[in-house]
């Protein structure tokens, strides 16, 4: 939430700085996350000054140019040229210095400097409006009033106020700071009670709202009390709809607002002064009535943003008896708002249940400033405050009069009785806090002490502070105001602690995760939400659309469901990083995917992408690029490292947003896939060089560790013996098929199976490649002989030539 740092001061006297009052705003629970300086005009007519024209003759070598002798008193006489036709001797004017930069709009910009026109000197400039940026007029300089002493800055003559934006990340529970009002009483609370200082809140006077006719009277039902339990409104007739005055504009700027017409920014500005929001109704769309009561379930109601919503039977409505006029507390409707051609407006009041509010809004997708207040509950003594205050700025900046005497619907809420105790607030602090300084606290919160007995106290806490509903409440709101940094800290602190070892699977992903860093990887980290759009369109046979999870009240269309896969997170980063010149990449991510099945689901998984060159470029190194088996080469080494490289088989890929790869298995669970992302992914986010992906399901390969067992052996005593076969086969044979033959052959002397040759082309039949397979065998107690190897070695021969086919070459 934003508030203007000059609005603030308009309540009450504030001395603090904007950094000061950043500390004091975040010390008392209304953190600030920024402070942003705006400058009524670029550069703040820095350098600008009043002048006194002491001299004015013609310029010797030019018909429309003038030679001036400026007093800007600076004790030295300015010579400037000046070719304005108004330009004389004896006025004041506005002179930009030499080394001022003056800014006639935002995006343009001039720097004074010492020129020769026409062969005689200039030092500096006399200014025209528009050189100013303060309007358009070009006519001539501005000649100012004559009573203003040379030197005194063009800021000050022109009343320039810069102002400075406050970003407050206000905290749900603090409904009553929703405005600037309540922002300024947690300013006054702190420095009445930390400075001495006696500030008071000061609300603006209203205008006399008499009605001289009831001209525009409006009936007003209110159907459905629960929901709505105060309806408040009145009439202005005669009013002109048009651009508000600049004061107000500024007002609403300063807090991120764009202005509208003067009656809709009224209704802003007096919402984001008190907290409370408003509503202006054309009158002549209310037929005389305003009905407020839960919609049909069924209706179609088209809101301001042009959008048709199907409303239920618990949506509150305001109508006119027959027509839906606004959602209410949340949305106006496009046909009853203020026209260009209103001339009688009704404005509307009222305090509408939070509940309500928050289930219409969350239902309907919408998040309004309305909405937001409302849902968090407003300040139900404020809303007939409010409608005066709306009411007297509408008749302030668009005229018109009264023609219906205010109406009110309901009952005011009324404070409540909270039990406190000292004693017990001391001990929740850790702090002994006088008496005197904790009543002068809730004094300065509006909270009344009503009696006390002893230690014991009934407090009045006012309706505003919806927060404070319980003893502990208050006592939250005595050390806030107190100061969280004033509470010491104990020399001696004891607690009972259950220590609790580091779960082992915490341990694990931290050592994968220095495992892959040591590779050279970069682990990132993504958001958890996406676009629906990805798997609408990308997502092939396994990612469908009924199994996103959707977002009930997504923030943007961009991020409107849960990511069913990680890979179109990874490929963001790589069209992110290709696009800044960085092509060569190795990433991996640790994160959860989402899915509705019969129920919802989530399942945390580990990717790992790499595109691009292997190495940097340098003069003894070719720098291959990335393939599909320098990433299997890495996934396999890290189910080495955690000791289940032994379970490992693989099969191809058969569907799924990889290509030309395969699933992972550790026995019969499937952990994974690699592979190489498709032409149609590439072309969609727009990346060049091919990416090869590891989408392993982490959850699986953490529930497999079961499997792995330390065993602890001795060195081996004898040497392994090598052997190897040249084998021709069907190129459709895979690898992992020939070492599982291997493996199954013989489970005691074979100790390693490799692959350290593959061709394929000239001289071998079509269809056909050769692998070149290496065996290592050895027996760690005694030395092999080769009758040993050899009925092994014939044994792997046999299996590979009647399950694969396969010849020795």
């Amino acid at each position: 939430m934003k508030v203007s740092y000059n609005w603030l001061k308009q309540y009450t006297t504030i001395t603090a700085t904007p950094e000061e009052l950043d500390k004091i705003l975040t010390d008392t629970g209304l953190e600030v996350e920024g402070v942003e300086k705006m400058e009524a005009i670029k550069g703040g007519l820095s350098g600008v000054v009043v002048g006194e024209v002491l001299e004015c003759e013609q310029h010797p070598d030019a018909d429309k140019l003038k030679v001036t002798t400026v007093n800007i008193g600076a004790g030295e006489l300015l010579q400037i040229v000046c070719g304005a036709p108004n330009v004389a001797k004896g006025q004041k004017v506005v002179v930009a210095t030499v080394g001022t930069t003056l800014y006639p709009t935002p995006e343009e910009a001039f720097k004074i400097k010492v020129s020769k026109i026409r062969g005689v000197e200039s030092f500096g400039m006399l200014c025209a409006e528009d050189e100013l940026g303060l309007g358009k007029g070009h006519d001539g300089i501005l000649v100012l009033d004559d009573s203003l002493e040379p030197g005194t800055p063009a800021a000050t003559v022109f009343e320039l106020e810069d102002d400075y934006t406050i970003e407050i990340g206000l905290t749900p529970n603090r409904a009553d700071a929703m405005g600037h009002i309540g922002v300024v009483r947690d300013y006054i609370a702190y420095e009445n009670v930390h400075n001495g200082k006696k500030l008071t809140l000061t609300f603006p006077a209203l205008k006399n709202l008499e009605a001289k006719s009831q001209s525009a009277v409006v009936s007003i039902e209110v159907q459905n009390s629960e929901l709505c339990p105060k309806y408040a409104g009145i009439t202005i007739s005669g009013v002109e709809v048009k651009p508000s005055p600049a004061w107000l504009q500024k007002r609403l700027r300063a807090v991120g607002l764009s202005p509208i017409n003067n009656i809709v920014d009224v209704t802003n500005f007096v919402m984001r002064e008190l907290g409370t929001p408003l509503h202006a109704f054309d009158a002549a769309e209310l037929n005389g009535k305003i009905v407020v009561k839960t919609a049909t379930s069924g209706e179609k109601f088209v809101t301001l943003d042009g959008v048709e919503r199907t409303l239920s039977e618990t949506n509150l409505m305001i109508t006119n008896g027959d027509k839906n006029l606004c959602i209410a507390g949340v949305y106006g409707g496009l046909d009853s708002g203020v026209k260009d051609t209103t001339t009688t407006v009704f404005i509307e009041s009222a305090y509408f249940n939070p509940v309500s509010v928050r289930k219409t809004a969350k239902e309907h997708g919408l998040n309004t400033d309305a909405s937001f207040r409302f849902e968090r509950g407003v300040d139900p003594a404020l809303t007939e405050y409010a409608l005066r205050r709306c009411a007297s700025l509408i008749l302030e900046v668009a005229g018109g009069e009264v023609a219906m005497s205010e109406t009110i619907v309901g009952s005011t809420v009324t404070d409540r009785e909270v039990p406190f105790n000292y004693t017990r607030c001391n001990q929740l602090i850790g702090a002994v806090l006088p008496r005197e300084t904790v009543d002068a606290i809730l004094n300065n919160l509006d909270i009344t002490i009503r009696s006390v007995n002893g230690a014991d106290a009934i407090l009045i806490v006012p309706a505003y502070r919806v927060d404070v509903t319980r003893e502990a409440d208050v006592i939250e709101e005595v050390l806030r105001i107190y100061g969280f940094n004033n509470i010491p800290l104990p020399e001696k602190m004891n607690m009972s602690v259950s220590v609790f070892p580091k779960p082992d699977l915490e341990n694990v992903q931290a050592t994968i995760s220095e495992f892959l860093v040591g590779k050279g990887f970069h682990e990132t980290m993504n958001n958890s939400l996406t676009k629906s759009v990805y798997v609408e369109k990308l997502g092939g046979e396994v990612l469908k659309p009924e199994y996103n999870v959707p977002i009930l009240n997504p923030l943007s269309n961009d991020l409107d469901v849960m990511r069913q896969s990680l890979i179109f997170n990874a490929l963001e980063m790589v069209e992110h990083n290709q696009n800044r010149q960085n092509s060569d990449l190795r990433l991996f991510e640790f994160g959860k995917v989402y899915h509705k099945y019969a129920q919802y689901t989530e399942n945390k998984r580990l990717l790992i992408a790499v595109t691009g060159k292997k190495y940097a470029e340098n003069w003894n190194d070719a720098s291959d690029i990335h393939s599909f088996y320098s990433l299997k080469g890495i996934v396999v080494a890290l189910l080495k490292r955690l000791g289940l490289e032994k379970f490992l088989k693989e099969k191809a890929i058969e569907k799924g947003e990889l290509l030309d790869g395969v699933q992972l298995y550790l026995l019969k669970t499937k952990i994974g896939e690699i592979g190489l992302i498709s032409g149609k992914l590439k072309k969609a986010f727009g990346v060049k060089n091919d990416v090869f992906i590891a989408d392993l399901d982490w959850d699986a390969i953490l529930s497999s560790l079961k499997m792995n067992k330390i065993i602890y052996k001795e060195l081996p005593k004898t040497f392994a013996v090598k052997r190897d076969f040249s084998l021709l086969l069907d190129t459709a044979v895979t690898y992992s098929s020939i070492e599982e033959i291997a493996r199954n052959a013989d489970k005691n002397l074979l100790k390693e199976v490799g692959l350290f040759d593959v061709y394929e082309g000239k001289n071998l039949p079509e269809g056909k490649k050769s692998y070149a397979v290496s065996f290592v065998f050895q027996d760690a107690e005694k030395t092999l002989q080769d009758v040993q190897i050899d009925t092994v070695m014939n044994k792997i021969r046999k299996g590979l030539e009647e399950q694969l086919g396969a010849e020795l070459r």
